[in-house]
């Protein structure tokens, strides 16, 4: 995406004579109103938001709430298939989506650091705006605030999220029970590797980019299906291993896999074979994890295969008695091992 031209926005001379961000966009004074009005009042316009008042006042909704909250800090801003924008509004809309949750509202808290060029504010902005209209959701308050040159990475994100959860829409990871069947939505590991190949400048014959996207449309689609589905997750941050043990622990049952038939990219496989990562321990920004009754697995499988975000959904595995709250993988050459998650971060500064 090119860089934004300021000349197209509206009455651009008060930004165009800063064209970095100072300490003074952060103030609370003239600068920062000018900022809101000329920038992100264009990108994310709303009648919530036009207001600007202290808190956003929204029209009733029927049903349960459900309200989730996350940080962005990834490094860099800008990665094959994303940046730190759209990254926060997709992992939002994620988390409330993976509640059962239509996600309806959305705030943004921008940290910024002096210094950082005004244009590349306004590409995350109008990729984060572009990402919540995709998402149909509305990003209705906000907040902005500059740290000294040296002391941040350039731009970090903090959002809230709201959604409904529907009448008849219970899901959770606590109620995965024996004999279930465990399906991923696509391929693991790409968004951590997308980033780490920028980092470390490694390339192959298949540029890697990240899955970061919005899945509320593939559950939406799940949950008509299947409305007996029990479980979902988004495996972010720990990956695979991480989601997998969060369910078995939660449910207080085992989860058996089978290894090859997790999907992985062969150039994730071969990046992580390079690197010495698990690919299961990767992160990732647009896939899921869901645990559904196996006389449901073949439905929601073809479900999730007509979607553009679940074309190579797989099942994974199921739900077993043999090892309470450990999850084990069979692996290509016909062994066991147990899947565990990583004491750390294998890959920092991800999301």
């Amino acid at each position: 995406m090119p860089d934004l031209n300021p000349d197209g926005w509206t009455c651009p001379l008060p930004l165009r004579d800063y064209p970095h961000i100072v300490m003074g966009h952060g103030g609370g004074g003239k600068l920062s109103a000018e900022l809101v009005e000329h920038l992100f009042l264009p990108a994310f316009r709303n009648e919530a938001l036009a207001r600007l008042g202290d808190a956003a006042v929204l029209p009733p909704v029927a049903g349960r709430l459900a309200f989730t909250t996350d940080s962005y800090v990834v490094r860099p801003l800008f990665f094959p298939g994303g940046c730190v924008g759209d990254l926060a509004v997709n992992g939002t809309v994620n988390d409330l989506a993976m509640c059962g949750a239509k996600p309806l509202y959305l705030s943004a808290g921008f940290i910024l650091e002096e210094g950082l060029p005004l244009a590349e504010l306004g590409r995350i902005v109008d990729r984060m705006a572009a990402a919540a209209r995709a998402a149909g959701v509305a990003i209705v308050c906000g907040d902005t605030k500059v740290v000294d040159r040296g002391h941040g990475d350039g731009c970090y994100i903090t959002t809230a999220g709201v959604g409904v959860v529907p009448d008849g829409v219970n899901v959770g990871i606590e109620r995965a029970k024996l004999g279930d069947v465990v399906v991923v939505s696509g391929p693991v590991g790409n968004h951590g590797v997308a980033i780490l190949c920028v980092r470390e400048g490694l390339e192959f014959e298949t540029r890697i980019t990240s899955d970061t996207a919005a899945l509320n449309g593939l559950v939406a689609d799940m949950l008509s299906a299947c409305p007996d589905l029990r479980a979902m997750r988004d495996p972010t941050r720990g990956g695979l291993a991480a989601t997998l043990n969060e369910i078995a622990a939660a449910s207080h049952v085992g989860i058996e896999i089978d290894e090859p038939a997790v999907p992985i990219d062969d150039e994730v496989r071969a990046a992580c074979d390079l690197l010495g990562l698990d690919p299961l321990l990767v992160a990732n920004e647009g896939k899921l994890v869901a645990v559904v009754p196996a006389g449901s697995a073949e439905i929601l499988l073809a479900t999730m295969r007509r979607h553009p975000l679940g074309t190579r959904a797989a099942v994974i595995g199921c739900m077993t008695d043999k090892h309470s709250k450990l999850v084990v993988a069979r692996t290509a050459i016909g062994g066991r091992r147990i899947v565990s998650t990583s004491m750390g971060e294998q890959l920092p500064r991800i999301c």
